[in-house]
């Protein structure tokens, strides 16, 4: 059965972005082989949400504490590009990668299924 997710954001500058998830985030990862670096993410769960409009994936990071967690990126030097906002679900903003594309981050205030025994 399904063992793992596997996730891929597309980046114009995917070097940068890579260095950004290791060295400022401090994801481990593998090379897969050529500097190609594939990074351990940490647990994670999926929501399907209903639409009216077409179909479509988005990409959150989830963090405990949103203002610890945007104090520790900003003293790394990494720009916040939307303050945290409070959406019902979860206080959310979003940092800015090298590549200059938005990366979100919340943090939940709803019941999370990522830490649920198997």
């Amino acid at each position: 059965m399904i063992n793992a997710a596997h996730i891929i954001l597309y980046s114009t500058d995917a070097d940068a972005d890579r260095v950004f998830m290791r060295d400022v985030l401090g994801l481990a990862g593998v090379d897969a082989g050529g500097g190609w670096l594939i990074f351990k993410l940490p647990p994670a769960e999926i929501a399907v949400h209903p639409t009216d409009g077409p179909s479509k994936h988005e990409f959150y990071f989830m963090c405990e504490d949103i203002e610890k967690t945007l104090m520790d990126l900003s003293a790394k030097g990494v720009e916040i590009s939307a303050p945290i906002s409070d959406q019902g679900w979860g206080k959310l903003a979003s940092i800015k990668l090298p590549s200059g594309a938005d990366l979100s981050i919340y943090q939940p205030l709803h019941p999370v299924a990522y830490d649920l025994e198997n």
